[in-house]
């Protein structure tokens, strides 16, 4: 009898999940052994990174978009469909086109997604970078502005952490070179006591942001936005105006997360740390945004935890305990102006430790984005 391997889930990390496991096990997926199916709710595939730079024009959403058949290795099934439940009881999954698909083994994928209507006002009044929309609506207003005062507010937790820091950098550089920079007022502003929640992260930036002139707040925890008098009220008491709003509020687990029962009170899954296996369920994995662990929620993460995963269930597979376990590692490449960047690597155990920034390294993540095909494919 053959068994399902089902991936939900069709960003990076289902997505090499897929291919290393057909890769590896191509023999026996094409005697039929073993089935391999992942399940999307596009058919479309998009670099989330680039987003980044979309905002400021220096990327366009089409050419970081792929259709995810053509990153699928031969052997991997794609199902497009909704999820609407899991049935971890009868290892079944609900589409909502009302097909039901059974599993073997599962492999959760299904990432976040920035809840905009955590903050009264805010979906309204707030633009953002999260997603493709949100980026090239962003970029349109960026472009056109001659002066004023820029708000960037953060919740946690959410997706590529190190990314508001990156567009505040990134601005400060833009308006520079536009002649503008003397009549644009960057507010930077975090919700805990320092810049950011990695203390040497937050300790690296500091000292640029008083170079730069870029202003911040800390403590600085929305509660409510007007979007009419274009004025952010926070929790602590202040009221500040803002002629442009850049939002990054919390993000949440998969709905089908939620209403499946798996999530904590944010919809992410307990998640073991090393095995990456859900709670309570010795044939559930999960990786990426969708886990509970506290790491960051970023591409990286999702790469590193693909290649623990998929050989733990080839392991599984063979009639071998599973015996790849993840150490928490990241790695972010982070931008400091237009053409200069840094990069952390970190895990469970070790901290961050940014290097000094350099063109070098900039053009190297200019590099990995365009390599990041070869990545996901599981060629890299």
């Amino acid at each position: 009898m053959s068994k399902d391997v089902v991936i939900l889930g069709g960003g990076t990390g289902g997505t090499m999940v897929a291919n290393h496991i057909a890769r590896t096990m191509r023999n026996e997926v094409r005697s039929g052994e073993i089935t391999i199916t992942q399940i999307t709710s596009s058919d479309k595939h998009i670099y989330q990174p680039s987003f980044l730079f979309v905002a400021i024009n220096h990327a366009r959403v089409q050419d970081y978009t792929r259709s995810q058949k053509s990153l699928l290795s031969t052997g991997v099934n794609l199902v497009v469909d909704t999820a609407t439940k899991i049935d971890a009881a009868s290892n079944t999954i609900t589409l909502q086109s009302g097909k039901t698909v059974s599993y073997d083994i599962l492999v959760i994928a299904t990432g976040a997604y920035p809840d905009f209507s955590s903050v009264p006002g805010l979906a309204e009044a707030a633009d953002n970078f999260y997603t493709p929309e949100g980026a090239e609506k962003l970029r349109d207003k960026l472009l056109s502005f001659e002066g004023g005062k820029i708000v960037i507010t953060i919740d946690v937790p959410h997706k590529c952490p190190v990314a508001p820091m990156e567009l505040v950098f990134m601005l400060d550089d833009l308006y520079r070179r536009k002649g503008i920079r003397d009549k644009v007022d960057l507010l930077y502003t975090y919700p805990i006591g320092r810049l950011h929640s990695l203390e040497p992260c937050a300790n690296w930036a500091a000292p640029k942001f008083e170079e730069l002139g870029i202003n911040s707040e800390i403590f600085f925890n929305v509660e409510s936005v007007d979007p009419d008098k274009k004025v952010v009220k926070t929790v602590e008491g202040s009221e500040v105006p803002f002629d442009i709003l850049i939002s990054i509020p919390a993000h949440r687990g998969a709905k089908v997360i939620q209403e499946s029962g798996l999530g904590d009170e944010g919809g992410f899954i307990p998640t073991n740390r090393h095995l990456l296996k859900a709670e309570g369920h010795d044939n559930i994995y999960v990786l990426g945004d969708a886990t509970n662990l506290p790491i960051s929620k970023a591409g990286s993460t999702a790469h590193y935890e693909a290649d623990v995963v998929a050989e733990n269930i080839i392991s599984e597979l063979r009639g071998l305990p599973p015996s790849h376990y993840y150490d928490g590692k990241v790695f972010c490449f982070v931008e400091a102006g237009l053409d200069s960047a840094t990069y952390i690597t970190f895990s469970y155990d070790k901290p961050p430790a940014p290097v000094p920034d350099s063109e070098m390294i900039h053009w190297f993540k200019l590099a990995f984005n365009e390599m990041y095909w070869l990545s996901v494919r599981g060629m890299l």
